[in-house]
Parts: structure tokens; C-alpha cells; sequence
């Protein structure tokens, strides 16, 4: 007798829990903050004797001023922000860095990025394998919005594949068609259709929404498509491109579309105030955002600061969230201009002093986001 079947892993029509996870979510693994990124590229040898490294530390130094010695350096924000207004008004800053430079300067810089937090991922995070074991024992009808990069929760949920669930990233993954072309790429079981789930056993699908992007996907600018890769992150910071490693010889090749042979491109939302969201991919994540957040009946917010550059995410809240859903937010910071901003969402509201690493240990918390 098969002990498989075909089974539609179906959602529920509303959902119970909405997560979302910022930067201090995977602070605790040692993925860094945002204000560390720009001081971890300034003084990180690799990356100054590199090619795309060496660009973008001649264009800071050029063109911003810091303090090593007091530890004061630019934000991201200004970085970018100075970046766009040349590309966005269409003009050269001087002979050296006309507007194309300044274009490859700023995805360099986006590139240098997804390298400097992808160094912290290589592990796996207790953290976030103990918040997947809180879900899986309190309540798994959720979703997970997260604006983090890092590959850290998905990397989590491996142990708990198939038996308890499936991970949507609510994409289209190229690696969903069982083509010949994708096969060296390795299939993978989309959720949405019927999944073949063992008789003795009740899979749930999940969805992980990434709203700026992840470190394992690759995006092709000309089928407008994404390959998931889990294991292949790196780039070459002198060519400045993904490298992948064949197996089992380990000799290194630049990633370029299976389908039609365009060299991918890193999909993660630099921290500017002007964000492309008129990417297919991301345009296509905050429809369905929307949806959940308008289908929910709670929000938990967890090590988000709610960054002034996020001014789409707010923008999303602000409309979609209605006042009868009830909004927890779980973070150490307790500054009263912190709880503004969230106030300025919604009324209904919860402040939790507590770090990620805290809730996920304690019953009590739990307890409150799940039940109360």
C-alpha cells in the first residue's frame, strides 16, 4: 500500500497570527544591524582589496566623512540617498563618476552588502528554530512578513520539512518546473499544487513573505524570474558576480539563467528612501502582504524599528490594518519616539520589553501573542 497521497495543502480563510520580523529578529545570531553593514565594508580587508570593493570604499571616502577612532559613520540612508538623487535626476557628480559610475557604484554597494550579511549565515540559528517549535506547539495558521535578508529562518524550519510543513515564498520559483534545463538546480515541491504527504501525517503550508528580498534568490531581469539557490550565496567581489560550485569536483562557475542565459541579478531592497517597488517580484510581495495583513487578527512585530526609509511598510500598515486587529510589538527598545511611531498605526497596541531570544523561551509571552 502507498503511504503517500496527493493531498491541497489549504489555508484557512483568515489568519490567526501575522509575524513580522526586522533586523533584531536575527541580531541574535550575529547577522548585523543595519547601522553596523557600512563600518563592516569600510574595514574588512577582503573587500578593500577587492575589485567592486575597492570602488566603493574610493566613492565613501570621496564623498562622506567619518570617524573610525569615535566610531561615527554615514547611515545607509544618506549613502543611498546621495546615490539616488544623481541616478534619479539623471546627472554626473564629476568627470570620474558620471551616471553611470554612480549606477554601478550603487549596486556594487547593494552587492557588498548581501556579502558582508550573508558571512553571518553559514549556521544554524537556535533562535529561530525555537520560535518554528512555538509555532508548530501553540498555533501554525500564521505568516511570516519578514525585511530581513538573511536566509536564517528558512535555514530553521529544515528539520521540520514535510512532516509539519511547507514553506511558500508566495513566488513563482523557477525551481518549481521540472525541466531539464533546472535539474542540476534541484526541484522543488510547490506548495500551492497538490503535494504527495505521508498518510500518518497533517502538513501545513506557510508563508514567508520577503519584502526586500532574500540572499538565496537569484533574479533573471529578462523572464522576470527567480532560481532559489539555499546553499549557493556567494559572490565574486572581483567580478562581482554569483558563483555557485559544481558537484561533487567543487570547481567554481558564474550563475547565469538556465532558461535563457542572462546573468542573474541579487534581489534585495537597499535601505534608501528610494526604494524600487515597481520590481515585478516586490510588487508582487506587497499585493499579497497586503491580503494578510487585512485577513488577520493579530501583529506581532518583532525587533522592527519601523526605520523612516521604510516609508512603503508604514504605508502598508496605515492602510490595510484594521483597528480591530490587535498589534504586539516585542522589542528591548522602549524610547517613547520608538512607541510613536507604532502608535501612529493604530491604537490598539501592546509594547512588550523583550528581546526575540526572550520571547521565544518564555510561556508567558507566548501565551499572551497566541491565546490571549
Amino acid at each position: 500500500m502507498d503511504e503517500n497521497k496527493l493531498k491541497f495543502l489549504s489555508y484557512p480563510e483568515n489568519r490567526d497570527v501575522v509575524f513580522v520580523l526586522g533586523a533584531g529578529a536575527s541580531h541574535p545570531d550575529g547577522v548585523p544591524l543595519q547601522k553596523h553593514i557600512l563600518p563592516l565594508i569600510l574595514h574588512d580587508k577582503e573587500i578593500a582589496e577587492s575589485e567592486i570593493g575597492k570602488s566603493v570604499i574610493d566613492f565613501i571616502r570621496e564623498n562622506f566623512k567619518y570617524s573610525s577612532e569615535h566610531n561615527l559613520y554615514p547611515d545607509l540612508e544618506s549613502v543611498f540617498g546621495f546615490i539616488d538623487y544623481f541616478i534619479q535626476q539623471n546627472e554626473s557628480l564629476n568627470v570620474k563618476y558620471t551616471v553611470q559610475s554612480i549606477r554601478n557604484i550603487k549596486e556594487s554597494l547593494i552587492k557588498l552588502i548581501h556579502h558582508v550579511v550573508n558571512k553571518s549565515t553559514d549556521k544554524t540559528s537556535q533562535v529561530y528554530h525555537q520560535f518554528w517549535e512555538a509555532i508548530q506547539r501553540y498555533n501554525s495558521n500564521v505568516s511570516i512578513l519578514t525585511l530581513n535578508y538573511d536566509t536564517m529562518l528558512e535555514q530553521a524550519f529544515e528539520s521540520m520539512f514535510e512532516n509539519f510543513g511547507y514553506l511558500d515564498y508566495c513566488i513563482h520559483l523557477m525551481n518549481y518546473d521540472k525541466r531539464d534545463k533546472l535539474k542540476r538546480f534541484g526541484y522543488w515541491i510547490d506548495p500551492r499544487l497538490p503535494v504527495k504527504v505521508k498518510t500518518n501525517t497533517s502538513p501545513v503550508p506557510i508563508k514567508i513573505i520577503k519584502l526586500h528580498g532574500s540572499l538565496n534568490w537569484k533574479y533573471c531581469n529578462c523572464c522576470n524570474q527567480i532560481l532559489l539557490t539555499p546553499w549557493d550565496r556567494d559572490i565574486d567581489l572581483n567580478k562581482g558576480k554569483f558563483t555557485g560550485y559544481t558537484f561533487p569536483e567543487r570547481e567554481k562557475y558564474i550563475y547565469q539563467c538556465p532558461i535563457d542565459g542572462t546573468e542573474f541579478e541579487t534581489l534585495i531592497l537597499a535601505p534608501s528612501f528610494a526604494k524600487r517597488l515597481s520590481q515585478p517580484i516586490i510588487s508582487q510581495l506587497m499585493s499579497e502582504a497586503a491580503r494578510e495583513i487585512r485577513s488577520t487578527k493579530k501583529i506581532v512585530f518583532i525587533g522592527y524599528s519601523l526605520s523612516n526609509a521604510d516609508i512603503h511598510i508604514r504605508a502598508l500598515f496605515k492602510k490595510q490594518l484594521d483597528h480591530d486587529t490587535k498589534v504586539f510589538v516585542i522589542n528591548t527598545r522602549n524610547a517613547v519616539t520608538h512607541q510613536l511611531k507604532y502608535r501612529s498605526l493604530t491604537t490598539n497596541i501592546e509594547f512588550i520589553n523583550a528581546p526575540f531570544e526572550e520571547m521565544v523561551n518564555s510561556d508567558e509571552i507566548l501565551d499572551r501573542i497566541f491565546n490571549s
